[in-house]
């Protein structure tokens, strides 16, 4: 078996600081943001989960270079967030979800709702993906 076989895409060296501010984009806020971003695809929301901004996060990846560790973890954290959004909305459409129902100020019980909006959005970026229009 090859060393690129069992590499890691997600281990990867840090962007080195230029000024090692604690408040700035330390290796563990760059572990942190990628991390995230493999979970959920969006940058805004996994530079917030690291403390930092969505502009600070684009800065470190145009920083770090297209060639870089960072720059190839980015890579495979997006398209694996991005497959995760889309099963959690498949999911989430062909399963429903479950939501409190309240009557006199007390909660009554339960129903299973669906969103066919959710359904269809997926289907329509399974079609982009895939070539179609």
């Amino acid at each position: 078996m090859s060393d690129s076989a069992s590499h890691d895409p997600f281990d990867f060296e840090p962007v080195p600081s230029r000024t090692n501010r604690r408040d700035g984009w330390t290796p563990e806020r760059q572990r942190i943001f990628i991390a995230a971003f493999r979970k959920i695809g969006v940058v805004s929301y996994a530079a917030e989960a690291a403390g930092m901004s969505r502009k600070s996060a684009y800065k470190l990846l145009e920083r770090a270079g297209p060639d870089s560790g960072f720059a190839r973890a980015w890579e495979e954290a997006q398209a694996g967030g991005g497959t995760n959004v889309m099963f959690a909305m498949i999911e989430r459409a062909v399963e429903g979800v479950e939501e409190p129902y309240f009557y006199g100020g007390l909660q009554r019980g339960t129903r299973r709702v669906y969103d066919n909006r959710l359904l269809v959005a997926a289907y329509r970026s399974l079609q982009r993906l895939q070539g179609g229009e």
